[in-house]
């Protein structure tokens, strides 16, 4: 249950927020030529699919990006604090009606959610019923390049979630809204249809949904409608975690360190929040019509085959019940040697739950307090190796989401360092198919690249081995492998993803092009000793035995391995490597004096 003081801590970090908001004069489309210049590599970001043409304006420049680095660019955040500041006043005056609408997105969850703990405890006092509403947006899915895994889990997820707030007497009202520009006003439309005044929502840090929940609350305030929103998602609210200049932090280890401390300082942001209270049984009276909402229907082109169907709903249950059993179940039987045996694919030691995260079916904050509580202490530094070292791969996730806040043009296909778009990327497709296919010759690339591809998931290891051989050793724009992480993950999360990308391309927070290249032989020989993930995802390899297994062309077993239909390597890492330190030099002193 969560106490009135971490209520108080929370609120009093949300003002925080507020107060440090700049007052910087918003630019205008033509404010500037140099600043609404298409980056001069733009025609290779829309031929290859990086930028959306159709929902999206041309890759910007890096003068633009840089504009947000010097202040002289509102960000989306600030447009939302902004308008809730300017609405503040008017909230107290808006009397409750019929009822108390609380809006899901990215929280499908009853419990530690905050906004709805928020919304329960209003309609309680006031007497009135309590509605929720979840909103599909099929173009929302298209453009934000969501799975169709992913969109399945989450179809999935609302049938449970629907299920349980009907246990509690609160309908879950769902629609498909075709055109993402609609869903604000279609919104206001069903608020007044049940004559409700109060509409509450959990903020997302993209900035899409920023800067339409900016526009919400300024419609609301002119229906005489009064819109909350809170932070939820992350364990520490961005925009808290400053350095000793005020900035915010780029670099990992040094922000931990200040996460660590802000938690110990005010240990209620680690309180849960109760599921919403039971309605009143004339909900079902008043609003008898909600509860017999039909389940929403996947959109044409995010629809999953009828094997896959089958596959995915066998090896990723959905729903909040499914999310707290499998970290239940991890924090008994693995956390303990989780920071040990973590980097080993073949083997089932991490938590696996980084689709509840993404998709909100479970909250970061449940996963730290679990985890917490299992230690032999409050401190989240201290205790069991295992138990520390998950708390802070989970708070990896707060970092990008504080990074996405900090440095919007991230969802602007530009990445933190955005002179690193002047590097001469290649385009080879017939290279890139092979990478998507696992079909690159190296073991532990298509073991890989073939996991994500069967079951929408991938070791982290991993992912990180993928990604740097993609961008290092074939040199192709890492924003493509991005891209295609999105269309195959059920776990795809914009800020993780985009944040581990540019990790591994070196072109994100704290790049580190010059060594930052990984060797594909040495982590398969690192990380699967004995080839057993690359003999469960490869079986052309299954029969080769011993070390031939992470390299079978240069190691006595490429006749076997021929025979069998395995490719052979498609570059060499050495002059791969070389090239790319070349490459990046390059890149990164173009346009400079």
């Amino acid at each position: 249950m969560v106490s009135k003081r971490a209520i108080k801590q929370i609120s009093d970090s949300d003002d925080d927020i507020h107060k440090s908001s700049s007052k910087k004069t918003k630019l205008g489309d033509r404010s500037s030529d140099s600043l609404h210049k298409p980056h001069h590599f733009s025609a290779e970001s829309e031929k290859y699919g990086i930028v959306l043409r159709k929902f999206y304006p041309p890759e910007m420049s890096n003068e633009r990006a840089q504009a947000y680095n010097d202040n002289l660019i509102t960000r989306p955040i600030e447009e939302l604090e902004s308008a809730l500041e300017e609405t503040a006043s008017t909230h107290q005056d808006v009397q409750v009606k019929k009822a108390v609408v609380h809006w899901f997105k990215m929280d499908l969850r009853t419990t530690d959610n905050r906004a709805l703990w928020e919304a329960s405890q209003k309609a309680q006092e006031a007497g009135v019923p309590l509605i929720c509403l979840y909103i599909l947006s099929p173009e929302d899915f298209e453009a934000h390049i969501v799975s169709p895994r992913r969109v399945d889990y989450i179809l999935r997820a609302l049938q449970t979630l629907k299920q349980d707030l009907a246990a509690l007497d609160i309908p879950l009202y769902m629609e498909t809204v075709e055109k993402r520009k609609y869903i604000p006003q279609r919104i206001l439309d069903l608020m007044e249809e049940w004559k409700a005044s109060h509409l509450y929502a959990n903020m997302e840090y993209e900035v899409d949904e920023l800067r339409r929940e900016a526009k919400m609350v300024q419609m609301c305030r002119g229906k005489g409608f009064s819109m909350k929103l809170y932070h939820d998602t992350c364990v520490v609210p961005p925009g808290l975690l400053h350095t000793g200049e005020g900035k915010q932090y780029a670099v990992y280890t040094p922000w931990f360190r200040k996460w660590i401390a802000h938690l110990h300082e005010n240990p209620g942001l680690l309180d849960l929040f109760d599921a919403p209270a039971k309605n009143s049984s004339n909900a079902r009276q008043t609003f008898g019509a909600l509860f017999d909402c039909k389940l929403l229907d996947a959109p044409e082109n995010k629809r999953l085959s009828t094997e896959d169907t089958k596959l995915f709903h066998a090896t990723w249950p959905a729903g909040e019940h499914a999310a707290m059993d499998r970290l239940e179940k991890f924090c008994e039987e693995k956390i303990g040697e989780y920071g040990s045996r973590r980097n080993f694919p073949s083997e089932a030691s991490t938590s696996s739950i980084s689709l509840h995260l993404a998709s909100g079916t479970l909250s970061a904050r449940t996963a730290v307090r679990t985890a917490r509580d299992r230690n032999k202490t409050k401190k989240l530094d201290a205790g069991v190796d295992g138990i520390r070292a998950w708390i802070s791969e989970v708070a990896w996730r707060d970092f990008y989401k504080h990074v996405l806040v900090h440095w919007p043009y991230i969802c602007m296909n530009k990445p933190y360092k955005p002179e690193y778009t002047d590097i001469e990327w290649s385009y080879d497709t017939a290279h890139f198919e092979a990478w998507c296919n696992g079909r690159t010759g190296f073991p532990i690339v298509d073991a890989s690249m073939r996991q994500i591809k069967s079951i929408g998931w991938m070791h982290n290891r991993c992912r990180m081995i993928v990604a740097s051989f993609l961008c290092k050793d074939l040199l192709i724009d890492w924003r493509m492998g991005e891209k295609f992480f999105m269309e195959h993950l059920i776990d795809g999360d914009f800020a993780s993803n985009h944040c581990g990308w540019g990790f591994s391309a070196s072109a994100g927070v704290d790049p580190q092009p010059y060594f930052r290249i990984f060797n594909p032989l040495l982590q398969s020989e690192k990380f699967d000793h004995n080839g057993d993930f690359i003999r469960k995802w490869i079986p052309e390899l299954r029969d080769i035995q011993g070390k031939a297994i992470h390299d079978p062309y240069n190691r006595g077993a490429g006749p076997q391995a021929k025979q069998a239909g395995y490719p052979k390597p498609i570059v060499n890492h050495k002059e791969s490597r070389d090239r790319a330190l070349e490459v990046y030099k390059a890149g990164i002193k173009r346009d400079k004096p």
